[in-house]
């Protein structure tokens, strides 16, 4: 049976990319995807938005993502920057590390959970890729408030989270490359 998209929690206009196969490596996407998986897949998930693991779903893999729902078997660590759910199918062999948890009665997890209680902040500044405006103004040698501006009119490559702007390394030295800043010199 097909599911309509209401089924999976998303509006009508989002796009889910649907996984229906057998894959191996690293499947890593930098700009926000919802992505559904319902084959096997072995090696290294690193998503941005909606992760959605399918009952019948093999997963053999870390995961580092934003939001995840797994229905799915799993084995392997995951790392949850906003939430994680389990469903009542749902099976896991791994540690978590999420800010928010939810798990349905019937769901079989074997491993550690550890709550962090900044979540999203948590998992940025665990990732080197990442700066928050502080980090990013000392990179850039300017103000950590014409770093705030720049975000906020659009001009610098960012992402609010939680209230604070969060920006992407590469993004920034693409951003730097283009010529679409003048540091101090």
């Amino acid at each position: 049976m097909r599911k309509r998209k209401s089924d999976t929690g998303q509006q009508a206009g989002d796009k889910i990319l649907d996984v229906n196969a057998s894959m191996q490596g690293t499947l890593r996407f930098d700009d926000p995807v919802n992505l559904r998986i319902s084959g096997k897949f072995e090696g290294t998930l690193d998503t941005k938005g909606i992760l959605l693991i399918g009952n019948k779903a093999d997963i053999k893999a870390n995961i580092v993502g934003e939001a995840i729902s797994i229905s799915g078997r799993v084995s392997g660590n995951i790392k949850a920057g906003k939430s994680l759910k389990f469903e009542s199918s749902a099976i896991l062999t791994g540690d978590i590390e999420t800010p928010n948890i939810a798990i349905s009665e019937g769901a079989v997890i074997n491993g550690r959970i550890k709550m962090s209680e900044t979540g999203k902040k948590e998992s940025v500044a665990s990732r080197g890729d990442w700066l928050n405006t502080n980090q990013l103004a000392e990179y850039l040698e300017v103000d950590e408030h014409k770093v705030g501006e720049w975000a906020s009119g659009g001009v610098l490559p960012g992402t609010k989270e939680g209230g604070e702007w969060i920006f992407e390394r590469s993004k920034v030295d693409q951003w730097i490359a283009d010529g679409k800043v003048k540091t101090k010199g």
